[in-house]
């Protein structure tokens, strides 16, 4: 097809004609006859020379994380025999919220048979979804008076997963949480036997050993193992309602991605709920977590009713919301039970309780965390890794 610089060579050669025929002037009509010539012998040129290209998109990380910078690859391989004219590539990147913007490659003469390689890197300043293509191979003539664009590959959407701190899950005995669960497993009772100690005050007279004792110059008291942490769930209110705004939504998000991430880091039995009947269990709830969080919106759809987590052992039961009152802090209050332990993260309010969590800003989510477990630094992780 014919370009701007095309249709205006037309337009001239019109005119020129046109008055050359009126004042009968010959040069006007030569004149005339070279702009048709030329656009004519334009369109031919790139209908002749356009490339037979095969390429290839790669996308990496294939999950990318908010703040990181991605690259898309382009593999070509040149499909003719003879040499190809000088090309680009132009491919339109998408995002929800962003004016597209064209990525433009330009690539040389290939050979034929040969192939050759290209790309762009790919900004994620926050996240989402992004939409690549399609990938079209366009070829100018040396005038720039006509053009051909062929797609190549179509339409891939790179989805751009919330950022994910590591955070170091709570103890027993270690910080307010680790103490609580603690007291919490002395209650549920002793676990497996683990040895014999010597007495000391301040223990339970029916833990002595009296058969042990009599073999023994001293009073031996029976040891357990008590029961360590060992799932998490965590349930994400996506209620439009539950949030003062959007930065405070994007909190949450990324404090679920955090606790989650870590949650399977640590070696527990994960959980996700949130909104639109989402239930994510397994050895890949971490991956499949991120992507969905990379996507979601508020939701007009509540978390609903939840059922009780079949798992074994101390739990932690986390909700994310914007406060307290939130219809998904009121949704679980049917699963919480003698084994599991709430802990509320508010977004939009300062925790009141000993063992909530406040996130009004990322620092302050980090500290709080920090605090409540009684652990060391947080570090910022790639979710792919």
């Amino acid at each position: 097809m014919l370009t701007r610089q095309g249709v205006g060579a037309l337009v001239a050669g019109a005119a020129a004609l046109i008055i050359g025929r009126v004042f009968a002037v010959l040069e006007l009509f030569v004149i005339g006859s070279a702009f048709f010539v030329a656009a004519l012998t334009a369109l031919l040129f790139v209908v002749l020379r356009r490339p037979r290209v095969e390429a290839v998109r790669w996308i990496h990380p294939s999950v990318l994380v908010a703040g990181d910078t991605g690259r898309v690859d382009v593999h070509l391989r040149h499909l003719g025999r003879i040499r190809s004219t000088a090309f680009e590539l132009s491919e339109t990147v998408r995002r929800t919220g962003a004016p597209e913007h064209e990525a433009r490659l330009p690539v040389g003469s290939l050979a034929g048979g040969a192939q050759s390689s290209t790309g762009y890197q790919l900004p994620t300043s926050v996240r989402g979804v992004i939409e690549l293509g399609p990938l079209t191979v366009e070829t100018h003539d040396p005038l720039g008076l006509a053009r051909t664009s062929t797609v190549v590959v179509g339409v891939d959407e790179v989805a751009v997963a919330p950022r994910a701190y590591l955070l170091d899950m709570p103890q027993l005995g270690q910080g307010v949480l680790g103490s609580l669960l603690l007291n919490q497993a002395r209650r549920l009772g002793p676990g497996d036997f683990h040895g014999l100690r010597k007495y000391v005050d301040g223990d339970e007279p029916r833990s002595i050993h009296w058969k042990a004792s009599a073999r023994s110059e001293d009073l031996l008291v029976k040891e357990h193992t008590v029961e360590g942490l060992k799932r998490c769930t965590v349930v994400f209110d996506a209620l439009p309602d539950s949030y003062l705004d959007d930065a405070s939504f994007e909190r949450g998000i990324t404090a679920a991605a955090s606790l989650v991430h870590s949650a399977e880091r640590s070696g527990l039995t994960t959980r996700f709920v949130t909104a639109g009947g989402i239930d994510l269990r397994g050895p890949d709830v971490a991956v499949n977590t991120l992507r969905i969080l990379a996507r979601i919106t508020p939701m007009s759809d509540s978390v609903g009713i939840l059922d009780r987590d079949p798992g074994e052992g101390l739990g932690l039961l986390i909700v994310i919301s914007g406060g307290r009152q939130s219809a998904g802090r009121r949704s679980i209050q049917s699963v919480i039970d003698p084994t599991l332990t709430l802990i509320d993260v508010s977004t939009d309010e300062r925790t009141k309780s000993g063992i909530g969590v406040s996130a009004r800003t990322e620092e302050e989510f980090l500290d709080s965390w920090q605090l409540l477990t009684g652990q060391g630094r947080l570090d910022l992780v790639e979710a792919a890794s």
